[in-house]
């Protein structure tokens, strides 16, 4: 990272984070543009939990498997748009779309289209909306700084998303009985308006301001191929851990999402009132996510290593799940989802990033595509027929909770192996 000269800081936000005064415009725009986005997804996420709820527990699966056929179909269009469409004209069209979308959905509330028959279009859209959205953002990010600048703001950048993703669920909790359903998609679609707005004012920056930019020479990486990075997964048992501490995650987490189907509709009946609960959720999820990226997470990687890191979520998923079998229970359910959720997104996750750092620069790009695209979202998919079979054999939710034990064993068996062979290849490698 280049050093910068304290006199070329922004006068009063350069004591936060090293902007330059020239990059001060675009930083603040691309912050606004990151809150917008994840606010407008965060106001939509608990109304698609309400959805699921709707859909019911023992169909789960089937919408599972829809997200993960509905990502494997539209991400080849997209390449092919992004491929052809200038990026003045690609932002605009598909954040415009999902825009069009939420009235959509809205104007078929409003006409009496009833929530259950809504929710798996509903369910499966607000997931790929997730995905593109925040995919195109940091892609144009990519494009409008250069590297030096993309090192010193892309994490106040990113702070405006942990903002946002505090806002969203905030809003929808206290707007959720006062306006209904159908409007909080009116609030989404005005926060996704904000986020086309930043857009145009980042693209008048980049057109009139040349310094910060990407310049055309700089390597943006090697371009990721299914087929090669499956083959380098398959020849490295490091890689194929990676793999399988990613699967038990998800399938953990599907088991949860089951329960959480069964057991909110037994403690909250109305609509409007399990849509605030699951906003306070992630509300509590995020404000808890916040603090631990800025007060904990790096602290606690320097002193404690990637071992600790990693193993830190299968204990307490050990602890949570046994709990959650002995009382299965609303209360023991939010306590521990809040907890997993933040420590996934806090911990475990940037964890789990800094294993790649030590694997040649083929496996960071090509390999890793495929773990965080076909495995991710493959694993997210054959979890629910996992779960939907578990609870099909007669387990219940305690039963289920108790089966979530010996997984999250094996998460934790793969963790210490990772962190063990992270070491002694970083031990490896020349400096």
């Amino acid at each position: 990272m280049s050093a910068v000269a304290p006199g070329a800081l922004a006068p009063r936000l350069g004591r936060i984070v090293p902007v330059r005064r020239n990059e001060v415009a675009a930083l603040l725009w691309s912050f606004a543009y990151f809150f917008c986005l994840l606010a407008a997804y965060y106001v939509v996420r608990p109304v698609r939990d309400e959805m699921a709820v709707q859909f019911g527990a023992d169909r789960l699966q089937w919408l599972f498997s829809a997200v993960f056929a509905t990502m494997v179909a539209l991400v080849p269009v997209f390449g092919w748009l992004a491929a052809r469409l200038p990026v003045n004209r690609l932002l605009p069209a598909v954040y415009g779309f999902f825009a069009l979308n939420l009235v959509a959905f809205y104007v078929a509330l409003e006409s009496g289209v009833p929530l259950r028959a809504l929710a798996p279009a509903f369910f499966v859209w607000v997931s790929v909306f997730n995905l593109f959205v925040v995919s195109v953002f940091w892609s144009f990010m990519a494009d409008v700084f250069a590297t030096d600048a993309a090192r010193r703001l892309f994490g106040f950048i990113s702070a405006g998303g942990s903002l946002g993703a505090i806002v969203g669920p905030g809003l929808t909790a206290w707007l959720a009985p006062a306006i209904g359903i159908p409007n909080l998609l009116l609030v989404s679609m005005a926060l996704l308006a904000g986020a086309i707005g930043c857009i145009a004012m980042l693209l008048r920056l980049r057109s009139g301001e040349k310094r910060f930019l990407r310049t055309a020479g700089e390597e943006t990486g090697a371009r990721p191929r299914l087929w090669e990075g499956v083959i380098r997964i398959a020849r490295s048992p490091y890689l194929i851990a990676i793999c399988v501490y990613l699967v038990c995650y998800t399938l953990l987490g599907t088991m949860l999402y089951f329960a959480q189907t069964e057991l909110v509709p037994q403690a909250v009946a109305s609509p409007e009132a399990r849509t605030q609960l699951f906003a306070s959720i992630d509300l509590a999820v995020n404000a808890l996510t916040l603090v631990l990226q800025l007060f904990v997470t790096g602290r606690l990687l320097s002193k404690l290593g990637v071992t600790v890191m990693l193993a830190a979520l299968p204990v307490v998923s050990i602890a949570g799940f046994l709990a959650l079998g002995i009382a299965t229970v609303l209360p023991v359910f939010v306590v521990f989802g809040v907890l997993r959720r933040a420590g996934e997104f806090s911990i475990s996750k940037p964890t789990r990033e800094t294993l790649f750092t030590v694997v040649p620069k083929e496996e960071k790009y090509q390999a890793k595509n495929v773990i965080d695209t076909v495995i991710h979202r493959g694993g997210d998919a054959a979890s629910g027929w996992v779960a939907a079979a578990l609870l099909g054999a007669g387990l219940g939710l305690s039963g289920l909770a108790f089966a979530g034990v010996p997984v999250a064993c094996v998460w934790l068996a793969t963790a210490l192996f990772l962190g063990r062979r992270h070491e002694e290849l970083r031990a490896e490698a020349p400096r």
